[in-house]
């Protein structure tokens, strides 16, 4: 097999520079001379394998974005795969690369195992979801497919993503993010009158008038979103199209909420800028409350960005997202890491995030652990949006966002946690229809691919044993 060399030069001092290091610092950690390290930045000599590994172990989040200019194809494959199994234990890059070299047809085999036992997993989801909605058919609802959709783009639109990224920086100038005194000038100057008023929907375009009436009774920030809406509606309007054109949905339905949910990504996009988010997400350690005061946005809208950094040669940390309202039920979700959320509400009662809803407007902190072993860093809040009028209840949810621990260190909500300990994290699972837990006092169902037992004479928290 031919030999890749990777050059990384360019990444090197990119994570050198985001965590203030000199070279005989960054050289020290990684246990080479300040010299050597000056030739791997200079591109003049490749990264060898072991120091891959050292990147990877000890700037996990900075190294996870580099290009990995010239790596095999077959070795990155079965180095997510082993991850994404944990499987990988203490095997380290190059036995990896080993592997993949000296038994290729092992390595082909076992990924394809490792995406079988994934989609696995996720038929049994989806049973969970027909379970719950006494949908045995198998049939998906709309906004099912669209949910679907997004989760099988990795929560990420390359095309839509650059161009907004570079609209954005053509509207806002020197600022970071646009105004809405911006927004509102760019749709005066395209001949759409913007009006406010303190009732009726939240944003209406009347196509006829050219008027679009937004409900000024909402947040500054959420109005702000609602012209960004309206805005990337209109310059990025083929660009939907031609997504939809190609998309798998079945309905018009389907199509119209897919062009709504493409709205709302490119408006994100515009009002947070993938590059100087990324790059200021960092800095800031992904402090959600700094981030949405520089940027203008709501905290949710903040978490939901976080999740979509997923630019090739340029990803973020790896997160998931959700949102969940007061009764559980789970209306907002996407996973770059490889916690998997139930598809139909259920999730476990353990996490965090039911904690928030109860408890609002403060960030709740877990330690959690799925059944798979992987740990994650949690953080949820519950978040309570105001009527416009006495008549109209506040709508209450919460979001939550995390990370798994190797990423820790670039997640500040993990400074004050024992991520050691083994007693310090909340043992969850995914729903408790498909979790594997055979001692959870908060069982509310059996699993539905194990077979229980019932003893008259012994009653316990749960009133079954779970076998095998």
């Amino acid at each position: 097999m031919p030999a890749y060399r990777t050059f990384a030069g360019s990444s090197l001092r990119a994570i050198r520079t985001l965590k203030r290091l000199r070279q005989a610092e960054m050289a020290q950690t990684l246990g080479i001379s300040a010299a050597y390290l000056s030739q791997l930045e200079n591109d003049d000599r490749p990264l060898t394998a072991a120091l891959i590994d050292k990147l990877e172990r000890h700037f996990p989040s900075e190294w996870r974005g580099a290009p990995r200019a010239q790596a095999e194809p077959l070795h990155v494959a079965l180095h997510h795969a082993m991850a994404s199994s944990g499987m990988s234990g203490d095997l380290s890059s190059s036995k990896i690369r080993r592997i993949a070299e000296q038994h290729p047809e092992f390595a082909a085999r076992f990924i394809d195992l490792e995406r079988s036992a994934k989609q696995s997993l996720q038929r049994l989801a989806m049973l969970d979801e027909a379970l719950g909605v006494g949908n045995l058919a198998g049939g998906r609802l709309p906004w099912e497919e669209v949910r679907d959709w997004f989760s099988d783009s990795d929560n990420y639109v390359d095309t839509i993503d650059r161009a907004a990224e570079a609209f954005s920086g053509q509207l806002s100038g020197e600022a970071v993010t646009p105004s809405i005194q911006t927004l509102t000038q760019w749709l005066d100057q395209r001949g759409v009158d913007v009006r406010f008023a303190s009732h009726g929907p939240l944003r209406h375009f009347d196509e006829a008038a050219r008027t679009l009436t937004v409900n000024s009774a909402q947040a500054q920030d959420s109005l702000r979103f609602h012209l960004a809406w309206h805005v990337a509606s209109i310059v990025f309007r083929e660009e939907i199209a031609a997504i939809i054109a190609n998309a798998v949905v079945t309905s018009d339905t389907s199509r119209n909420l897919l062009s709504i949910g493409l709205g709302n990504y490119a408006a994100g996009a515009i009002l947070m800028p993938y590059g100087a988010f990324r790059l200021i997400a960092r800095d800031y350690r992904h402090d959600i409350d700094r981030l949405r005061h520089a940027f203008g946005t709501t905290f949710e809208q903040v978490c939901h960005r976080l999740s979509t950094l997923q630019r090739p040669g340029e990803l973020g940390i790896p997160m998931y997202f959700c949102r969940v309202d007061i009764a559980g039920n789970i209306t907002k979700r996407h996973s770059a890491t490889r916690l998997r959320f139930a598809r139909f509400g259920g999730a476990c009662p353990l996490w965090v995030v039911h904690e928030a809803v109860a408890v609002p407007d403060r960030i709740h902190v877990q330690l959690a652990e799925m059944p798979d072993g992987v740990r994650y860093v949690s953080i949820a809040k519950g978040l309570v949006k105001q009527g416009g009028n006495y008549t109209q209840r506040p709508h209450r949810h919460a979001v939550a966002l995390g990370c798994e621990t190797d990423y820790a260190d670039a997640f500040i909500y993990a400074d004050e946690l024992n991520l050691s300990s083994s007693f310090s994290a909340t043992k969850i699972g995914t729903s408790c229809r498909i979790c594997p837990r055979t001692d959870c006092s908060q069982r509310a169902f059996p699993p539905s691919d194990r077979e229980i037992s019932v003893d008259v004479n012994r009653r316990d928290i749960v009133p079954y044993e779970i076998g095998g």
